[in-house]
């Protein structure tokens, strides 16, 4: 089967350690990612939840390999949209690389199916969420819009 793949790479003034926080921590998660927070023991085969502020699952999987700070890979189904839900799992990962005063962070979301609706959904939403943790860390104000989760949502 054809799989469609998401990849993004930007470099943020950061340490690994910090952007490992950021990206993994319910504080900073809230900040960036329209108010959402994670819910994971974060060992290999813990399940993992990206929750809704109203408590909603907005969407989980599992941990399927952790090393912090330099690489996170999840099992990945959305639950908000039950045409995207039905595409099953896909599978992202965060790999992170310091460089210099600068830390490379790669995001990879594949699935194995061809034009998946997922796949055009995250390639919508990494830019802005990850151009928002950029702001973040190296201003400490996130993006407007980023925030909060959307109204009617």
């Amino acid at each position: 089967m054809a799989e469609s793949q998401f990849v993004y790479v930007t470099y943020i003034r950061t340490t690994a350690e910090k952007l490992w926080r950021a990206l993994t921590e319910p504080e900073f998660t809230r900040q960036f990612w329209v108010g959402t927070a994670q819910e994971c023991a974060w060992k290999p085969g813990a399940s993992w939840k990206l929750m809704a502020p109203d408590g909603r699952v907005a969407d989980a999987g599992e941990v399927v390999e952790i090393d912090p700070p330099r690489k996170l890979v999840l099992t990945w189904q959305n639950h908000l949209f039950p045409e995207i839900t039905a595409e099953g799992f896909s599978r992202m990962t965060y790999e992170l690389e310091a460089k210099g005063g600068t830390v490379k962070l790669t995001v990879t979301h594949t699935i194995e199916k061809s034009d998946s609706k997922l796949i055009k959904a995250v390639g919508n939403g990494w830019p802005h969420i990850l151009a928002s943790l950029k702001s973040l860390l190296e201003t400490g104000e996130s993006l407007e819009g980023t925030n909060r989760w959307p109204e009617g949502l």
